[in-house]
């Protein structure tokens, strides 16, 4: 397997649209650029499908399929939350396991505004697509586990776009100026708290805001 090349010297953090080359073959650091419009081509049509056998191969009513919904985009916040502060702030002390880190989110604060890595690379994102579909399955059943993973999903692609839209895009709304000063924060000031990107939610729960948040 190719292996990725460490940091360079720079020892800043770059706020232009660049990164750092992260392989040694073409092959994988051509795969561990995406295009932020990807997730919505692998995933809208998982949507679609599910809803096609949560109501015409499963029967489910409408209120079932609404119902469960909410519930698998709150478990996607859950996910998200516990994910990027227990995986991908989880930092190795071994030479592989920093270059991992590196790999998987290290690259993301030292290149923050680089469009090309600031969504799941497929790779990632379908392989725990098919753990947690299959988790829901072995949990709920299969039929139930259709609809209740479409929320999980949309909140995914909430997450991804938001994520991208937080680093490339000029908000007027409170909600968004409100979120995307919450993400630069943990970027620039406290990368151990504000875990949050789609949600805050689990920051307030968790307590992991930050230390001028939890001082009013």
């Amino acid at each position: 397997m190719a292996e990725a090349t460490t940091k360079s010297t720079k020892t800043f953090v770059s706020n232009k649209d660049e990164s750092v080359r992260m392989f040694k073959s073409d092959f994988m650091e051509l795969f561990s650029k995406v295009h932020f419009t990807v997730p919505l081509y692998i995933f809208v049509p998982v949507i679609l499908a599910l809803f096609g056998f949560s109501f015409f191969y499963f029967n489910l009513s409408v209120w079932v399929v609404l119902g469960l919904m909410p519930l698998g985009v709150f478990l996607w916040t859950a996910t998200e939350y516990l994910m990027h502060r227990f995986v991908f702030h989880f930092v190795p002390q071994s030479s592989w396991g920093l270059r991992l880190h590196f790999v998987f989110h290290g690259v993301h604060h030292d290149y923050p505004n680089d469009s090309r890595r600031l969504v799941m690379p497929p790779i990632i994102s379908v392989t725990l697509g098919i753990f947690f579909f299959s988790l829901f399955t072995w949990l709920i059943g299969i039929a139930l586990a259709c609809p209740f993973f479409i929320g999980y999903v949309l909140g995914y692609l909430f997450y991804d776009l938001s994520h991208y839209a937080l680093h490339h895009y000029n908000f007027k709304s409170k909600f968004w100026l409100d979120l995307k000063h919450h993400h630069m924060y943990h970027h620039y000031k406290e990368p151990d708290r504000g875990f949050g990107v789609s949600t805050k939610f689990w920051d307030h729960i968790f307590r992991t805001l930050f230390t001028k948040d939890l001082a009013k």
